[in-house]
This record gives C-alpha cells, sequence and structure tokens, in this order.
C-alpha cells in the first residue's frame, strides 16, 4: 500500500509501498509533491536508464543534455567529460537560469554512493520568500538580478585563463524578476551561486543584498538533506527548490543518472 510522508516541515515528500512505479496515481503524487512540496524521494525504487525515462516521460517531456537524455553525474571524467563544470555544484544553485523557461524538473537515481558525504541538499525559495517580514518583501520586489554561468563558476575558480572566461561567457547572461510572481500567482526567490547581480544597484550593496537572501533562505528550517542509497529516486521543483551536492572525495565512485523535464513558464 502506497504511503506518503514529509520529509521535513517546509519542503518535501517521501513515498513507500510503491509497487508499480507508472502507476497513474503515483505520477498523479509526484506531480503534486512537485508543485506543493518541491521535493519527492522513493527509497530503493531502484529503475534502470530505460525504467528512469519512461518514469520521467509521464511527468512531461524529457530533454537531452549534451545529445543524453540520461545525463551521468559523477567527478570521474571518463564518466562525464564535463566533470570539472559540476565543481560548481557544490554551491546552492538553480538549474537553468541561463534559459528563457527554466528547467521544469529533474530526477536522480542512485547508481553508487560515497562512502563519507555526498548527500544533496535542497532548500525551497517558496517557504524563504513566505516567511520574509513585509518590510522585506517591499525591499525585494520589483528588484531585477542577472545571471550568468560566469558568476556561478567564479565561485569554484575565481583566477580563470582567457580560454575559461571566453568559454564562460559564451553562455548567455539573463536577466529576470528577484522575487518570480508565477501564473498561479506562487511567489519564489531566483537566487544562488549564477546570481551575478542586482540591476542598477552598487556592486557591493548588490552583492551584500544576494548573499543575504541566500543565508535566509537555506537556514535549515526551509532545508532537507538527502543521503543516498543506491536505487534512490529523487525529484525535485528546479524552479524554487535550491540544491547543491554536499562534498566528497573526487575519487569516489558516487555516481547518479538524471533526467531533465522540460519547463512549462518563462522567467518573469
Amino acid at each position: 500500500m502506497m504511503e506518503t510522508r514529509a520529509l521535513s516541515p517546509s519542503l518535501g515528500v517521501a513515498v513507500s509501498g510503491v509497487e508499480d512505479p507508472f502507476d497513474d496515481t503515483l505520477i498523479s503524487r509526484c506531480l503534486e509533491a512537485l508543485k506543493w512540496r518541491g521535493v519527492l524521494l522513493v527509497r530503493g525504487l531502484d529503475l534502470d536508464d530505460a525504467g528512469q525515462l519512461a518514469f520521467s516521460r509521464k511527468l512531461g517531456e524529457v530533454v537531452a543534455l549534451r545529445g543524453r537524455e540520461i545525463f551521468t553525474v559523477s567527478l570521474d571524467p571518463s564518466k562525464n567529460p564535463m566533470a570539472e563544470y559540476l565543481k560548481g555544484t557544490f554551491d546552492w544553485h538553480l538549474d537553468g537560469t541561463s534559459d528563457e523557461v527554466p528547467i521544469k524538473a529533474t530526477t536522480l537515481t542512485a547508481r553508487h554512493v560515497a562512502m563519507v558525504g555526498g548527500g544533496t541538499e535542497f532548500a525551497s525559495t517558496y517557504a524563504a520568500y513566505e516567511n520574509l517580514s513585509e518590510a522585506n518583501r517591499r525591499r525585494y520586489d520589483g528588484l531585477r538580478v542577472v545571471h550568468s554561468f560566469e558568476a556561478a563558476q567564479r565561485l569554484v575558480k575565481p583566477d580563470p585563463s582567457e580560454k575559461e572566461l571566453a568559454g564562460w561567457r559564451s553562455v548567455p547572461t539573463r536577466e529576470m524578476s528577484l522575487v518570480w510572481e508565477r501564473r498561479d500567482g506562487r511567489r519564489s526567490l531566483v537566487i544562488g551561486a549564477t546570481a551575478d547581480h542586482i540591476v542598477g544597484m552598487d556592486p557591493a550593496e548588490s552583492r551584500a543584498l544576494l548573499d543575504e537572501l541566500l543565508e535566509w533562505s537555506t537556514q535549515p528550517r526551509f532545508c532537507y538533506t538527502h543521503d543516498w542509497a543506491v536505487g534512490d529516486l529523487v525529484m525535485w521543483d528546479n524552479t524554487g527548490i535550491l540544491h547543491r551536492a554536499l562534498p566528497y572525495d573526487a575519487s569516489s565512485q558516487r555516481t547518479l543518472h538524471r533526467t531533465t523535464i522540460v519547463g512549462e513558464e518563462a522567467f518573469a
């Protein structure tokens, strides 16, 4: 019998007792969890790549990354040629901030886990916004922020070569509302590692404000930390849930397989 429980007060749902991962009732609950709780965990679902793709396609259209619908998350360059860039995932971020329409959701299945560390931490910017004081809501409403791939990569490598810098800057920047009001009226904060600066604000003041908001949004009451076990499936709302990988040894065999679900609503 399928059961659900909250992962934390502010976000997340764990589903147990799953007999058929493609059952319409389960998919409906997944989509509801994605919207209202941000993160969904099914322990030990143990889907292979074909099963993960089939499950993902019931949630929405799957987009290929680097030509592959299944993207390997690993710091081993033999498994993932983009391993160096994945070091940026140790900082809080949203995926797809360089796109007009951000990624709707991501699914990850654990193939190998790290012996030490390697968990994934999530933070709800919906809950963070909802708990702001009225004075701070007025302070942030109307502000616009520029996101860039360069901003995220500089956190990993603050002194890049000219070639690296040119590569980072080949990814377009995007300006959007700091507070994103959705079509359904819900609001979230578009922040994280790619948030470069607030439009029209003094650079030092801009940086202080973005750092302040990130610190507010990632306090424990808005967070959930997932410790991976082989076979776990986790999916989350990429538009309002910040996430980051927790440190682990680069020589670890930690390997996750990812699918990416196409977004439905453009940034404001």
